[in-house]
């Protein structure tokens, strides 16, 4: 193999690039953005760099050498040749390669009518986070956000935080209910609450107010809602659009056994958040979070340089965190929502205490709530599936 191209020029992207480096791998790596920036980091996007306490140089990822990469920026892949071995990008260039990283993320999910209007951002890049902080500062301060997920209840709390009233919609009766479920999601809105936002829940969205720009929205219950800007949070949908008829396997991403290797193909590997993997205990799934789109990366560069029957399972606990407002939101594991929950530190009431989701008696998840200390501890803990302790309901 002498040839790799990375086509995501992402945190998985370049984590899987940096890994052929400190492996050995001195063959050529091309690496295809279709942004122009270099690989930055998302996270602080609705948080710090929303509010304009963390500058834009603060948000490259670190490099050891550039130079050791052949760089596509602003260009995206729009096919896949198996038989030929080449990736044909919107820039009219055929990258040939021995071997392929996908990791081409995933993009946010628009609501009918929106794109039309001046006003309706989603918030996935960097540019999008300029746009909305542009907003702010021009004066806009009445803002309606479509979904109270994570990344919805975040730039939630960052615009309260910079003098908007905000309005939080979302079908589900409590925020973030599909990952932590109504007990847990119950305790955030409350949080939402305190701090001013105002929160619509148990109500679907049925449409845009206004002709050029956005003047609001319309709920299903017949209400409507003015607004000067409206923010989508409704999910995400992986870029695997250009992989199609090609051979590849696709399913809410590019699927994958428990190596990260493309399933049916040879020599294609995915990382971050395109990738659905068999992971070796909570079985099929794509995980959209920092620490493992990092481990995944390397884990891909690993399996790719190794070969598919020589690979380790790739078996990383998942583990994201959260701020809003003063509050910082924990979650390690995989739970479903019909997993028990059991408050094992401290109550719900406190805003300091750490619960774990059980199945079948074994721990598959852990939430901890302005608990950062104990992160150690509870990894261990999910990673065995063990409760040393009593636990009590929540």
């Amino acid at each position: 193999m002498r040839s790799v191209v990375v086509v995501g020029a992402s945190l998985a992207g370049l984590s899987a690039a940096q890994a052929l480096r400190s492996r050995g791998f001195d063959g050529k790596v091309t690496i295809v953005g279709d942004e122009l920036h270099m690989p930055y980091q998302r996270p602080p996007l609705s948080k710090r760099f929303l509010t304009g306490e963390a500058e834009r140089g603060r948000l490259d990822l670190p490099m050891r050498r550039p130079e050791d990469f052949d760089w596509q920026l602003g260009t995206c892949a729009q096919r896949l040749d198996l038989e030929r071995h080449e990736v044909e990008t919107s820039g009219r260039l055929r990258l040939p390669f021995d071997g392929l990283i996908v990791a081409t993320g995933a993009r946010a999910k628009e609501l009918p009518g929106g794109a039309q209007l001046d006003g309706v951002f989603t918030l996935r890049t960097i540019d999008d986070a300029i746009a909305i902080r542009r907003r702010v500062v021009g004066g806009a301060r009445n803002v309606v956000i479509v979904g109270a997920g994570f990344i919805g209840c975040e730039v939630a709390a960052s615009l309260r935080e910079l003098g908007c009233e905000v309005t939080l919609i979302d079908l589900d009766r409590f925020p973030m209910q599909r990952v932590l479920g109504e007990e847990l999601g119950a305790v955030c809105l409350e949080v939402h609450r305190a701090h001013g936002a105002r929160l619509i829940m148990g109500v679907g969205f049925a449409g845009f107010m206004g002709a050029s720009s956005v003047q609001g929205v319309h709920l299903s219950d017949g209400r409507t809602i003015e607004a000067e800007m409206v923010i989508l949070g409704v999910g995400v949908t992986p870029n695997v659009e250009w992989l199609e008829g090609s051979g590849m396997a696709l399913n809410d991403g590019v699927v994958c056994d428990e190596s990260c290797a493309a399933i049916g193909v040879n020599g294609v590997v995915a990382a971050g958040d395109v990738a659905r993997w068999q992971h070796p205990r909570f079985g099929s799934m794509r995980v959209e979070h920092w620490d493992n789109a990092i481990a995944q990366g390397r884990a891909a560069a690993d399996t790719l340089l190794v070969g598919r029957e020589e690979a380790q399972a790739f078996g990383m606990i998942p583990c994201f965190w959260s701020d809003q407002y003063d509050c910082k939101l924990q979650l390690i594991g995989a739970a479903r929502p019909s997993d028990t929950l059991r408050v094992v530190e401290g109550n719900v009431h406190s805003r300091r205490f750490v619960a774990v989701f059980l199945r079948q008696e074994r721990v598959v998840a852990a939430f901890l709530f302005n608990s950062m200390h104990r992160i150690v501890e509870y990894k261990k803990i999910v990673d065995n599936g063990e409760l040393p302790f009593e636990s009590k309901s929540a």
